[in-house]
């Protein structure tokens, strides 16, 4: 996660968005007191919107649940891929 003020990002734009966007990295811009600005790059906003839309469905919620324990507790099992 990077941490910048607005007068440092002003002064070098390109350079703080080009490390969000290839490192897939956080950058915090302080606004004063208690105020600030997150920017992320899309693909990792629409890796959270998703991740976000599967929690927001309990039955997603609980079947995902399920799947973290099964792997936790060694209960898994691996499926061959068909080819095409």
């Amino acid at each position: 996660m990077l941490t910048t003020t607005i007068s440092d990002f002003r002064k070098d734009i390109k350079r703080y968005l080009d490390r969000v966007t290839e490192n897939f990295e956080t950058l915090i811009i302080n606004r004063g007191k208690d105020s600030g600005v997150v920017i992320m790059s899309l693909d990792e906003y629409n890796s959270l919107a998703a991740t976000n839309h599967e929690l927001t469905s309990k039955t997603n919620e609980k079947r995902l649940d399920s799947a973290i324990e099964k792997l936790n507790s060694g209960v898994s099992f691996q499926k061959e891929l068909l080819e095409q």
